[in-house]
């Protein structure tokens, strides 16, 4: 399987995703190319030794910007790491993409270029979220449409219910719908429209759950609109930080709770890598004809490994054509109603 990674895309770009490129290619037998500014790619290469058989540069002149106009960005940056990267997914050139630059270049590169697969009418960020010592669900949608209709919560759930079976390994996962209440009639239109669609479909949907019970493992795929999704996504990832700040003061501010703190190093390193993003890869974008994996925009070189291994069995399983596969199921709820 040939992989392209984005040489350019994210804060530590080239650094940090051609460090993490060469470490996950001690990992996996798959290729990986670097697509990018051949130069500033091979620059930070030659600090490593590495199987040049497995691990190659593509040149691409043109960066895609964070602040950059997603939509003019992709349509007028043909030779950018994001566009060609997507285009070579697109050809067959590829198997799978994988970028920390702009998601919202990514999402227009992964609509104008791939396409939607057909009956999916809202591609979303499906995000990784920690279950406090009971692994990760994942978060759909995570940012990518934040005004939604029921059928496209619908759509959500069978997704990540599909690629947490196929790519996490959870047997018929369970599928929750973000509402302020677990009654059946509780929530706007939008969350009792959704609700009725997703109960009439054969995943495993397990009704509506609490923002309070989300970090809980209440759900395996929790469905919420993007604005809903990032809102718990970034309030999640703040609180983590703020709780990891507050545990280190209180552990370094006196002799006593620096040697408690050394008592209790492994199990804070314990805790702090299940709050680590970096743990647990990247964000799938589902929906689009070909699989697209977006990396936290600051992921370090261990962030971008465990990208590159985990998004694997996306395109190794076939994801995106058992989602084309189930449309058809989307389609006869949706008209039902």
């Amino acid at each position: 399987m040939r992989i392209i990674v984005d040489g350019m895309g994210g804060d530590n770009a080239p650094a940090a995703i051609v460090e993490g490129a060469v470490l996950a290619s001690k990992k996996i037998r798959d290729e990986i190319c670097l697509i990018g500014r051949q130069d500033e790619i091979a620059a930070e290469l030659a600090k490593y030794d590495f199987d040049e058989s497995r691990v190659s540069i593509i040149d691409a002149s043109q960066v895609i910007e964070t602040e950059e106009a997603p939509v003019r960005a992709v349509r007028t940056k043909k030779d950018s790491s994001i566009v060609k990267g997507i285009n070579m997914v697109k050809n067959g050139e590829a198997d799978l993409f994988i970028s920390a630059g702009n998601s919202g270049a990514l999402m227009a590169g992964g609509l104008f270029i791939l396409g939607r697969i057909p009956g999916i009418d809202r591609p979303a960020i499906a995000s990784t979220y920690p279950m406090l010592g009971q692994g990760v669900a994942m978060l759909v949608d995570s940012g990518a449409n934040s005004e939604c209709k029921p059928r496209n919560l619908l759509e959500f759930g069978i997704m990540g219910s599909i690629y947490m079976d196929k790519v996490m390994g959870i047997d018929s996962p369970r599928v929750g719908l973000v509402n302020i209440g677990t009654e059946e009639n509780k929530g706007s239109t939008l969350t009792k429209a959704a609700y009725d669609l997703l109960e009439k479909s054969d995943i495993n949907f397990v009704g509506n759950v609490e923002a309070r019970d989300v970090p809980n493992n209440a759900c395996d795929v929790i469905v919420c609109d993007g604005f809903v999704g990032n809102v718990v996504l970034k309030l999640t990832e703040g609180l983590a930080m703020s709780i990891a700040r507050r545990i280190k003061k209180k552990f370094t501010s006196g002799v006593k709770a620096t040697v408690g703190a050394l008592f209790l190093k492994n199990k804070l390193g314990e805790l702090r890598q299940e709050f680590d993003y970096s743990e647990y890869g990247g964000a799938p974008i589902l929906g689009v004809k070909g699989p697209i994996v977006k990396m936290h925009g600051s992921s370090n070189a261990n962030g971008v490994m465990n990208s590159i291994i985990k998004a694997v069995p996306y395109a190794k399983e076939g994801v995106v054509d058992i989602i084309q596969s189930q449309v058809l199921e989307i389609e006869e709820i949706a008209e039902s109603e």
